[in-house]
């Protein structure tokens, strides 16, 4: 099985590095990204087969990037995971509703990150 792409989307750098070097022990290939913008080139550029996206970004924020790639033919397919601080009441509700395919609380453990991946390659059936 081919490795697969994660493009991850987050303006802080230890929180990138700290997810990169986590991706990258699951034997992930990592695409990078510090805001939704560019995280949003990427995507239309390389299509990777999840995102992991902060909801809090300098510009245009992560709700509004998901929505952008969830209306996009293209990538509406792409899962997308909401990466965030806040863990507050309805706020995964309120994620799903937007169109995030789950939700990540930071900080988050390396195991249980790897296994919600784990999972959610398992579960997607092979493109073509």
């Amino acid at each position: 099985m081919e490795a697969k792409t994660i493009l991850v989307i987050e303006d802080n750098e230890m929180n990138m590095k700290l997810m990169k070097a986590v991706l990258q022990l699951g034997k992930y290939e990592v695409l990078e990204a510090g805001d939704a913008e560019t995280g949003l080139a990427l995507a239309r550029a390389n299509p990777p087969d999840l995102i992991l996206m902060d909801i809090q970004l300098p510009g245009m924020d992560g709700l509004s990037a998901t929505q952008i790639i969830k209306a996009d033919e293209r990538l509406k397919a792409i899962p997308i995971y909401a990466v965030t601080g806040f863990a507050m009441e309805g706020e995964k509700e309120k994620a799903r509703g937007i169109g995030f395919d789950g939700y990540i609380v930071k900080p988050f453990k390396v195991k249980e990150l790897l296994d919600t991946l784990s999972r959610q390659f398992a579960s997607v059936p092979p493109a073509g």
